[in-house]
Protein backbone atom coordinates (compact mmCIF):
# COMPACT_ATOMS: atom_id res chain seq x y z
CA UNK A 1 0.00 0.00 0.00
CA UNK A 2 1.62 3.19 -1.21
CA UNK A 3 0.78 6.78 -0.28
CA UNK A 4 0.02 7.67 -3.91
CA UNK A 5 -2.84 5.11 -3.88
CA UNK A 6 -4.55 7.16 -1.15
CA UNK A 7 -5.78 10.69 -0.52
CA UNK A 8 -5.37 12.56 2.73
CA UNK A 9 -8.53 13.44 4.65
CA UNK A 10 -7.05 14.85 7.85
CA UNK A 11 -4.81 14.50 10.89
CA UNK A 12 -5.19 13.04 14.37
CA UNK A 13 -5.17 16.03 16.73
CA UNK A 14 -5.35 14.36 20.14
CA UNK A 15 -6.87 11.59 22.19
CA UNK A 16 -10.24 11.96 23.89
CA UNK A 17 -11.03 10.04 27.04
CA UNK A 18 -9.42 6.81 28.18
CA UNK A 19 -10.99 4.35 25.72
CA UNK A 20 -8.95 5.22 22.64
CA UNK A 21 -11.23 7.79 21.00
CA UNK A 22 -9.38 10.21 18.70
CA UNK A 23 -10.17 13.82 17.87
CA UNK A 24 -9.31 14.44 14.24
CA UNK A 25 -8.93 17.53 12.11
CA UNK A 26 -10.72 16.92 8.79
CA UNK A 27 -9.50 19.07 5.91
CA UNK A 28 -11.19 17.20 3.05
CA UNK A 29 -14.43 18.86 1.96
CA UNK A 30 -17.40 16.52 1.73
CA UNK A 31 -15.91 13.72 3.86
CA UNK A 32 -19.28 13.13 5.55
CA UNK A 33 -20.71 12.09 2.15
CA UNK A 34 -18.13 9.31 1.67
CA UNK A 35 -19.05 5.86 3.00
CA UNK A 36 -16.04 4.06 4.44
CA UNK A 37 -15.40 1.40 7.09
CA UNK A 38 -11.60 1.65 7.22
CA UNK A 39 -8.96 4.37 7.18
CA UNK A 40 -5.23 4.25 6.59
CA UNK A 41 -2.78 5.98 8.91
CA UNK A 42 0.73 6.84 7.79
CA UNK A 43 3.15 5.28 10.26
CA UNK A 44 6.83 5.48 9.34
CA UNK A 45 5.97 5.86 5.65
CA UNK A 46 3.68 2.81 5.58
CA UNK A 47 -0.09 2.93 5.15
CA UNK A 48 -1.50 0.95 8.08
CA UNK A 49 -5.23 0.04 7.81
CA UNK A 50 -7.61 0.51 10.73
CA UNK A 51 -11.28 -0.47 10.81
CA UNK A 52 -13.63 2.31 11.88
CA UNK A 53 -15.98 1.54 14.79
CA UNK A 54 -17.63 4.97 14.64
CA UNK A 55 -17.10 8.52 13.49
CA UNK A 56 -18.97 11.59 14.73
CA UNK A 57 -18.65 14.84 12.80
CA UNK A 58 -18.65 17.84 15.14
CA UNK A 59 -18.18 20.92 12.99
CA UNK A 60 -16.97 21.32 9.43
CA UNK A 61 -13.40 20.40 10.28
CA UNK A 62 -13.53 18.27 13.44
CA UNK A 63 -14.67 14.73 14.20
CA UNK A 64 -14.33 12.03 16.83
CA UNK A 65 -13.07 8.71 15.51
CA UNK A 66 -13.18 5.29 17.16
CA UNK A 67 -11.04 2.57 15.62
CA UNK A 68 -11.31 -1.15 16.24
CA UNK A 69 -8.42 -2.46 18.36
CA UNK A 70 -7.56 1.07 19.53
CA UNK A 71 -9.21 0.81 22.92
CA UNK A 72 -6.74 2.42 25.32
CA UNK A 73 -5.26 5.88 25.66
CA UNK A 74 -1.79 4.38 25.07
CA UNK A 75 -2.77 2.89 21.69
CA UNK A 76 -4.53 6.12 20.73
CA UNK A 77 -1.58 8.30 21.80
CA UNK A 78 0.66 6.50 19.30
CA UNK A 79 -1.55 7.84 16.49
CA UNK A 80 -1.56 11.51 17.52
CA UNK A 81 -0.17 13.94 14.88
CA UNK A 82 -0.40 11.29 12.14
CA UNK A 83 -2.15 11.81 8.81
CA UNK A 84 -5.30 9.85 7.92
CA UNK A 85 -6.00 8.60 4.39
CA UNK A 86 -8.66 6.85 2.34
CA UNK A 87 -8.11 4.80 -0.85
CA UNK A 88 -8.23 6.82 -4.08
CA UNK A 89 -11.17 4.73 -5.33
CA UNK A 90 -13.35 6.42 -2.66
CA UNK A 91 -12.40 9.94 -3.75
CA UNK A 92 -15.46 11.70 -5.14
CA UNK A 93 -15.31 12.37 -8.86
CA UNK A 94 -15.14 16.03 -9.78
CA UNK A 95 -17.98 17.48 -11.74
CA UNK A 96 -17.04 18.62 -15.23
CA UNK A 97 -15.72 22.16 -15.07
CA UNK A 98 -14.98 21.97 -11.34
CA UNK A 99 -11.44 23.27 -10.81
CA UNK A 100 -9.59 23.37 -7.50
CA UNK A 101 -6.10 24.48 -6.51
CA UNK A 102 -5.09 20.80 -6.34
CA UNK A 103 -5.46 20.83 -10.13
CA UNK A 104 -2.54 23.27 -10.68
CA UNK A 105 -0.04 20.40 -10.46
CA UNK A 106 1.77 20.44 -13.82
CA UNK A 107 1.06 24.14 -14.39
CA UNK A 108 3.91 26.59 -14.97
CA UNK A 109 4.39 29.00 -12.05
CA UNK A 110 5.19 32.55 -13.14
CA UNK A 111 6.21 35.06 -10.48
CA UNK A 112 5.66 38.82 -10.99
CA UNK A 113 9.24 39.62 -9.92
CA UNK A 114 11.33 36.58 -10.92
CA UNK A 115 9.47 35.43 -14.03
CA UNK A 116 9.00 31.75 -14.82
CA UNK A 117 9.84 29.53 -11.84
CA UNK A 118 9.06 26.21 -13.48
CA UNK A 119 6.46 23.47 -13.44
CA UNK A 120 4.54 22.79 -10.24
CA UNK A 121 5.71 19.28 -9.38
CA UNK A 122 3.41 18.63 -6.44
CA UNK A 123 0.58 20.25 -4.52
CA UNK A 124 0.42 19.04 -0.93
CA UNK A 125 -2.39 19.63 1.54
CA UNK A 126 -1.40 20.76 5.00
CA UNK A 127 -3.78 21.86 7.74
CA UNK A 128 -5.19 25.24 6.69
CA UNK A 129 -3.29 25.52 3.37
CA UNK A 130 -1.96 24.02 0.17
CA UNK A 131 1.76 24.09 -0.63
CA UNK A 132 3.16 23.93 -4.17
CA UNK A 133 6.62 22.62 -5.04
CA UNK A 134 8.72 23.76 -8.03
CA UNK A 135 12.30 23.09 -9.08
CA UNK A 136 13.94 26.52 -9.52
CA UNK A 137 17.66 26.92 -10.28
CA UNK A 138 18.22 23.29 -9.19
CA UNK A 139 16.62 23.93 -5.78
CA UNK A 140 13.30 22.65 -4.49
CA UNK A 141 11.14 25.69 -3.67
CA UNK A 142 7.91 25.52 -1.67
CA UNK A 143 5.28 28.23 -1.57
CA UNK A 144 1.71 28.47 -0.29
CA UNK A 145 -1.24 28.56 -2.67
CA UNK A 146 -3.52 31.24 -1.27
CA UNK A 147 -5.34 34.39 -2.34
CA UNK A 148 -2.50 36.65 -1.19
CA UNK A 149 0.02 34.95 -3.50
CA UNK A 150 -2.06 33.83 -6.51
CA UNK A 151 -2.69 36.70 -8.91
CA UNK A 152 -4.29 34.68 -11.72
CA UNK A 153 -4.71 31.23 -13.25
CA UNK A 154 -4.81 30.45 -16.97
CA UNK A 155 -6.53 27.05 -16.91
CA UNK A 156 -6.41 26.63 -20.71
CA UNK A 157 -2.75 27.66 -20.98
CA UNK A 158 -1.64 25.75 -17.87
CA UNK A 159 -0.09 28.76 -16.14
CA UNK A 160 -0.49 30.19 -12.66
CA UNK A 161 0.56 33.77 -11.95
CA UNK A 162 1.90 34.45 -8.47
CA UNK A 163 3.54 37.17 -6.42
CA UNK A 164 5.86 35.49 -3.91
CA UNK A 165 6.62 37.29 -0.65
CA UNK A 166 9.84 39.27 -0.83
CA UNK A 167 12.83 37.15 0.22
CA UNK A 168 11.09 33.75 -0.06
CA UNK A 169 13.16 32.60 -3.04
CA UNK A 170 16.36 33.92 -1.42
CA UNK A 171 15.86 31.53 1.51
CA UNK A 172 15.96 28.55 -0.86
CA UNK A 173 18.70 29.83 -3.17
CA UNK A 174 21.14 30.76 -0.38
CA UNK A 175 21.00 27.27 1.23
Amino acid sequence: MKAEDHFRIGTVLKTKGLKGELQIYVDFDGIEDIKFNAVFIDIAGKMIPYFVSSIKYLQKSNAYLNLEDVDTIEKASALVKRDIYLPNKLKPKKKKGEFTLNDVEGFIAIDETHGELGEILTVQEYPQQLIATVQYKNKEVLFPLNIEIIKGIDVEGGEIYIDLPEGLLDIYLEG
